[in-house]
């Protein structure tokens, strides 16, 4: 790399492919350039915002030759060295989800050995207005705001845009003496406000009619329409039928379990959180054939084993945005399951572990993506294994 090519420094860029985490590919003089506020096949000027000994991270200052998908960003704290929230809100919507898309095939290719063209399907939305569950960084004056990509500097913001209109508002008051400030609706429409000095509470959310209690801290899908979504692929994928046993691997509050037993299959439900599964047990106790057990994934489930499980018919996985890895990977191919439903929010990680299973004897007979996260890069899937035959 050249010597004077130091933070700071504006290059000369033409744009190459979108990669995964919102920025896409560059080269300057033959080093990598991983640059934001770029689409596919701009020509522009961009700041070095950070040296490695691989690569440079910069983000566009100017462009000079647009993307016909180019738009004006339609939240003013969206830019270099603005709010790190978003990824993508200086391209229309549907570049956005052709960008995803691309994304998810290109990574399964490449660390899963996977040919897939994947298209990327839609919640109805524009793109805004969606999330449910906002957390705000408080600065030292207590006024709330949101970090700059990368950096612990903060920006004040008076609206978020991707913000659900139910949210409580937070943004015209002053947080003294915490760190954070979160923000959280219900889909009854109950608000809660959560800070690191006070934390606690609970809300209810609603699937298919089907109630469930959640810590307003807690993990809970952010968009709307997100929890539905993910349940009718799943259900779809596996064809659940009465008399089978299934799992249900870092279960939540339980919320795959519920239909998988309200499909009369017989479900194991393992997860680490506490919290989650004292809420799984409220939300659970009127369906029988359900077990919970809390723990490592992996250790219960080799307990598991050892105690006598030999085989089951369906699983649900869905793991942290690490992936599920591959002793988990292991046990459960070994269990035989005649489809395995995985829902990945992280497609590096998807196609780690399908890889992993490939050499276990099960291919992808399905993959859905989901664009939930409108104007940001994260994406959610839903994968259906089945054993491969010969």
């Amino acid at each position: 790399m050249r010597d004077e090519v130091v933070v700071g420094t504006v290059l000369e860029l033409e744009i190459g492919p979108v990669a995964h985490g919102g920025h896409c590919v560059a080269r300057y003089e033959g080093q990598v350039v991983f640059v934001r506020h770029g689409l596919p096949g701009e020509l522009v000027h961009a700041r070095v915002t950070e040296r490695t000994t691989k690569y440079l991270r910069a983000d566009v200052v100017q462009v000079l030759t647009p993307s016909p998908h180019r738009i004006e960003p339609p939240c003013p704290y969206a830019g270099p060295g603005l709010c790190g929230g978003c990824d993508f809100q200086h391209a229309n919507i549907v570049e956005q989800r052709r960008l995803k898309a691309t994304v998810v095939s290109d990574t399964l290719r490449r660390i899963g050995g996977i040919e897939r063209t994947v298209t990327m399907e839609s919640p109805g939305d524009d793109g805004l207005a969606w999330r449910t569950r906002m957390r705000y960084a408080v600065g030292p004056d207590g006024r709330p705001g949101m970090r700059v990509h990368r950096s612990h500097d903060l920006i004040p913001v008076d609206q978020c845009l991707i913000a659900h209109p139910g949210t409580p508002s937070v943004l015209d008051q002053r947080w003294p003496g915490t760190e954070s400030v979160q923000a959280v609706v219900s889909s009854e429409g109950k608000q809660a406000v959560l800070t690191d000095a006070a934390n606690g509470g609970r809300v209810v959310e609603v699937v298919r009619d089907r109630r469930f209690r959640v810590e307003a801290g807690g993990f809970w899908q952010v968009h709307p329409a997100a929890a539905t979504t993910l349940v009718d692929a799943v259900l779809a994928g596996l064809e659940p039928s009465a008399g089978e046993t299934a799992l249900d691997l870092y279960s939540g509050v339980g919320l795959f379990a519920a239909f998988l037993a309200e499909a009369g299959c017989a479900v194991l439900a393992i997860e680490g959180d506490k919290d989650a599964v004292k809420n799984a047990r409220r939300n659970l106790h009127d369906l029988t054939g359900v077990t919970l057990e809390q723990g490592d994934v992996d250790r219960v489930l080799n307990g598991a084993v050892r105690q006598g499980l030999s085989q089951v018919d369906l699983v649900v996985l869905d793991p942290p945005r690490t992936g599920a890895g591959k002793h988990v990977v292991r046990r459960i191919a070994g269990l035989a399951p005649r489809k395995i439903a995985y829902v990945a929010c992280d497609p590096a990680a998807l196609a780690r572990d399908l890889k992993t299973f490939a050499g276990l004897g099960y291919g992808v007979s399905s993959l859905r993506a989901f664009d939930l996260f409108g104007m940001t890069h994260h994406i959610e899937c839903v994968a259906v294994l089945e054993p491969v035959t010969g």
